[in-house]
């Protein structure tokens, strides 16, 4: 860059005389709590009212991602037709929120349900196939009963019986 411009440059950006600082670039730090005392004033002017009783929020998207809200602090405004609902959201995805979201759900997350079913059974046939290869797919249920349990009862009762004698005479 040529010098004599860039002296030119420095030379405006002093705030005296020659010998005095260059002024500082001043930097304003936006914080979340200035943006969200100015959401808060700005519901104010629309005289949103607090609805009690609310305890969860779940705002489903198009992508299959839920915006869950525990406890969330919801407001409206039912004239200007607006309504704010503030507090902790976390992204989740529909699968997490199963089964209590089921009844949120209208006709048009059908076709995610079925996306969620598919993967489910692929994951639990796969599962099964290399899973455990020595164990019975049965293994879950109660086993039948093959023998008399009075029978095995009685017998481990006499070889108790028999072992006690066996220790007594030693």
């Amino acid at each position: 860059m040529n010098p004599e411009k860039l002296k030119k440059l420095q030379a405006q950006v002093r705030i005296g005389g020659k010998g005095t600082p260059r002024r500082k670039k001043k930097i304003v730090h936006s914080t979340p709590a200035t943006d969200d005392k100015k959401l808060q004033s700005s519901l104010k002017k629309l005289s949103v009212n607090t609805i009690p009783g609310i305890e969860e929020v779940n705002i489903i998207k198009n992508d299959g991602t839920v915006i869950h809200f525990n406890n969330p602090k919801a407001q409206a405004a039912l004239p200007t037709n607006t309504f704010a609902i503030t507090g902790h959201g976390e992204n989740k995805t529909i699968s997490e929120m199963l089964p209590g979201i089921l009844t949120q759900l209208g006709p048009q997350d059908i076709h995610q349900l079925k996306k969620i079913a598919t993967e489910i059974a692929n994951k639990s046939a796969a599962g099964g196939a290399g899973g455990a290869a020595g164990a019975d797919a049965g293994d879950d249920d109660v086993p039948d009963l093959v023998e008399n349990f009075e029978e095995v009862a009685i017998a481990g009762a006499k070889a108790d019986e028999k072992a006690g004698e066996v220790a007594a005479s030693a």
